[in-house]
Protein backbone atom coordinates (compact mmCIF):
# COMPACT_ATOMS: atom_id res chain seq x y z
CA UNK A 1 0.00 0.00 0.00
CA UNK A 2 1.07 3.55 -0.92
CA UNK A 3 -0.42 6.57 0.59
CA UNK A 4 -0.54 9.02 -1.85
CA UNK A 5 -2.03 12.43 -0.27
CA UNK A 6 0.43 13.07 2.66
CA UNK A 7 0.99 16.40 2.01
CA UNK A 8 4.81 16.09 1.76
CA UNK A 9 5.24 19.62 0.67
CA UNK A 10 3.86 22.96 1.06
CA UNK A 11 5.31 24.68 -2.21
CA UNK A 12 5.35 27.97 -2.73
CA UNK A 13 7.36 28.81 -5.87
CA UNK A 14 5.91 30.78 -8.84
CA UNK A 15 3.73 32.20 -6.20
CA UNK A 16 1.66 29.76 -5.10
CA UNK A 17 -0.30 29.39 -2.22
CA UNK A 18 -2.33 26.72 -0.74
CA UNK A 19 -0.88 24.05 -2.87
CA UNK A 20 0.83 21.18 -1.03
CA UNK A 21 2.41 18.00 -3.07
CA UNK A 22 3.79 14.76 -2.83
CA UNK A 23 5.83 13.12 -5.08
CA UNK A 24 4.48 9.54 -6.21
CA UNK A 25 7.29 8.56 -8.57
CA UNK A 26 9.65 8.92 -11.48
CA UNK A 27 11.63 7.46 -13.90
CA UNK A 28 14.01 7.14 -16.95
CA UNK A 29 13.14 7.41 -20.88
CA UNK A 30 13.21 4.35 -22.67
CA UNK A 31 16.21 5.38 -25.11
CA UNK A 32 17.22 9.08 -24.04
CA UNK A 33 17.36 9.52 -20.41
CA UNK A 34 14.93 11.67 -20.15
CA UNK A 35 12.73 11.33 -17.18
CA UNK A 36 8.84 11.00 -16.11
CA UNK A 37 7.35 12.38 -13.19
CA UNK A 38 4.31 11.76 -11.26
CA UNK A 39 2.91 13.88 -7.90
CA UNK A 40 -0.29 14.52 -6.12
CA UNK A 41 -1.30 17.82 -5.52
CA UNK A 42 -3.69 19.58 -3.30
CA UNK A 43 -4.86 23.20 -3.55
CA UNK A 44 -7.02 24.87 -0.42
CA UNK A 45 -9.44 27.04 -0.93
CA UNK A 46 -8.76 30.07 -2.68
CA UNK A 47 -5.28 28.81 -3.62
CA UNK A 48 -3.07 28.65 -6.91
CA UNK A 49 -0.85 26.92 -8.48
CA UNK A 50 1.57 29.72 -9.48
CA UNK A 51 2.55 30.44 -13.19
CA UNK A 52 5.31 28.54 -14.33
CA UNK A 53 6.37 26.82 -17.54
CA UNK A 54 5.85 23.02 -17.86
CA UNK A 55 9.04 21.08 -17.92
CA UNK A 56 7.80 18.59 -20.39
CA UNK A 57 4.71 17.86 -21.39
CA UNK A 58 2.27 17.45 -19.14
CA UNK A 59 -0.96 15.92 -17.82
CA UNK A 60 -2.87 17.71 -15.42
CA UNK A 61 -5.96 15.45 -13.99
CA UNK A 62 -8.63 16.77 -10.88
CA UNK A 63 -9.10 14.39 -8.66
CA UNK A 64 -11.60 15.86 -6.97
CA UNK A 65 -13.31 19.61 -6.12
CA UNK A 66 -13.34 22.25 -8.53
CA UNK A 67 -11.67 25.29 -10.38
CA UNK A 68 -9.73 26.59 -12.93
CA UNK A 69 -6.91 26.54 -15.08
CA UNK A 70 -5.51 29.46 -17.20
CA UNK A 71 -2.60 28.57 -20.19
CA UNK A 72 -0.06 31.25 -21.73
CA UNK A 73 -3.20 33.93 -22.41
CA UNK A 74 -4.49 33.98 -19.23
CA UNK A 75 -8.12 33.20 -19.52
CA UNK A 76 -9.48 31.08 -17.25
CA UNK A 77 -11.53 27.66 -17.83
CA UNK A 78 -13.68 26.21 -15.41
CA UNK A 79 -12.32 22.43 -14.34
CA UNK A 80 -14.15 19.66 -11.99
CA UNK A 81 -13.34 16.42 -10.98
CA UNK A 82 -12.94 13.75 -13.63
CA UNK A 83 -11.51 16.45 -16.27
CA UNK A 84 -7.78 17.51 -17.10
CA UNK A 85 -5.57 19.54 -19.39
CA UNK A 86 -2.19 18.98 -21.28
CA UNK A 87 0.24 21.55 -20.93
CA UNK A 88 3.15 21.53 -23.68
CA UNK A 89 6.60 21.73 -22.48
CA UNK A 90 7.55 25.54 -21.78
CA UNK A 91 4.51 26.42 -22.12
CA UNK A 92 3.20 29.11 -19.09
CA UNK A 93 0.18 28.02 -17.21
CA UNK A 94 -1.36 27.88 -13.54
CA UNK A 95 -4.38 26.94 -11.88
CA UNK A 96 -6.76 27.89 -8.69
CA UNK A 97 -9.77 27.20 -7.30
CA UNK A 98 -12.32 28.83 -4.52
CA UNK A 99 -13.54 25.64 -2.71
CA UNK A 100 -10.45 23.13 -3.01
CA UNK A 101 -8.88 20.23 -5.29
CA UNK A 102 -6.25 17.54 -5.67
CA UNK A 103 -4.90 16.68 -8.31
CA UNK A 104 -2.34 14.16 -10.41
CA UNK A 105 0.27 16.00 -12.38
CA UNK A 106 2.19 13.83 -14.55
CA UNK A 107 5.39 15.28 -16.81
CA UNK A 108 7.14 12.98 -19.28
CA UNK A 109 9.09 13.31 -22.50
CA UNK A 110 7.06 10.89 -24.74
CA UNK A 111 3.76 11.52 -22.94
CA UNK A 112 0.56 10.80 -25.71
CA UNK A 113 -2.95 11.21 -25.30
CA UNK A 114 -5.58 8.67 -26.06
CA UNK A 115 -8.10 9.69 -28.22
CA UNK A 116 -10.88 10.65 -26.26
CA UNK A 117 -14.11 8.20 -25.70
CA UNK A 118 -17.10 8.93 -27.64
Amino acid sequence: MFTFDRAERSVTQHGSIGLTATRIAHGTGPSNGDGAFLAHLSVAAGGVVGTHPAMGPQLFLVLTGAGWVAGPDRVRVPIAAGQGVRWEQGELHTSGTDTGFTALALDGPTLQLFAPES
